[in-house]
């Protein structure tokens, strides 16, 4: 029999697809083993071709000048961006439609100098940088003030949407806050209207409590399969303690993000076969950082299905397995 599961944080409805179920072992793709060089001659992110890109705004390196080698992580402008620093906040409108200039701020945060680096198999030093450039970009594009809302996400491999096999992860700050960030924000808020509490708060005891969607439970954070998984294996990273924005963690708690991000998807590489996937940073809006009942969180979905017409038309996303299922096969040794 399916099940219809209700998100408590979004109120959105997802199909568990009994009758279609899978088990996770059936997840594991073959891939054509590509050897990759550490460097390539043409690719803007190897160490040695800085002059490819746009000036950097974050390097840390040993020493030596900006755009330069000896750096270890870079973060570029987007030589194509999505949104401009450029341009006008002024919106115009006709009788009907509405528009404004493409403002925002568009970033690439280049995770390695190798060109064949992958960040599940680093140092876990390494990717704790990752994450405090991350953190130092964040505090710096919160600082425009025509700046509303500041996505970091990743794309890993074709069918997750990347451009650049070598392995990087992007900012954007945008001058609008989009419909669906105002959903989630406005379900949070009403929880906590009627319960005096924060959904994610909640969502974690309960979650605890009963154990079977655990991956992983460190004293900062809780690494999970979400209850209404829109797809299988979709992941969160949540913090423990209640923050609305990202922005708000500190250093040290930076670092041990880092650690857990990387050993969740160490998790997915080894136990899927290095599966394509996206994460996301989820996080409140510059003017809403300080609010008790939104909380961020990042969300990994391997790119193992493909959403098809009925999710497209109904909104509600089929799951052909079961959460708690894929939680224990990540748990397994």
């Amino acid at each position: 029999m399916p099940q219809l599961r209700q998100d408590p944080t979004t109120k959105e409805w997802v199909i568990i697809a009994a009758e279609r179920s899978k088990r996770p072992h059936d997840f594991i793709k073959a891939k054509t083993l590509i050897e990759k060089p550490p460097y390539k001659e043409d690719c803007p992110f190897c160490q040695g071709n800085e002059h490819l890109t746009p000036h950097e705004s974050l390097a840390y390196r040993s020493g030596g000048l900006a755009d330069s080698k000896g750096w270890w992580v870079r973060v570029i402008p987007n030589k194509f961006p999505a949104l401009s620093p450029e341009g006008s906040l002024e919106r115009e409108e006709t009788w009907f439609f509405r528009m404004m200039d493409g403002v925002g701020i568009h970033e690439v945060v280049i995770e390695s100098p190798i060109h064949n680096q992958l960040l599940p198999l680093m140092e876990d030093k390494q990717v704790e940088e990752v994450l405090l450039a991350y953190r130092e970009r964040y505090l710096a594009l919160r600082e425009d003030p025509r700046i509303k809302l500041i996505i970091v996400f990743k794309n890993h491999g074709e069918a997750a949407g990347t451009s650049l096999d070598h392995t990087h992860s992007q900012l954007v700050g945008t001058t609008v806050v989009p419909s669906n960030i105002r959903k989630k924000l406005e379900e949070a808020a009403r929880y906590y209207d009627d319960h005096g509490r924060c959904v994610y708060c909640d969502s974690i005891k309960e979650e605890l409590k009963l154990g079977k969607r655990i991956v992983m439970d460190t004293e900062r954070f809780i690494v999970l399969q979400s209850f209404a998984s829109r797809s299988p294996f979709e992941t969160w990273i949540i913090p423990k303690e209640h923050q609305a924005s990202f922005g708000l963690i500190s250093m040290e708690d930076s670092k041990r993000f880092a650690k857990v991000l990387k050993t969740t998807l160490f998790k997915l590489y080894s136990k899927l076969n290095n599966p394509d996937y996206n994460y996301v940073i989820h996080t409140a809006p510059i003017k809403d950082e300080q609010e008790d009942y939104y909380h961020w969180h990042l969300q990994i979905i391997p790119r193992l299905t493909t959403p098809a017409g009925f999710e497209m038309g109904s909104g509600i996303y089929i799951n052909v397995s079961f959460p708690e299922e894929t939680a224990q096969f990540l748990r397994e040794d």
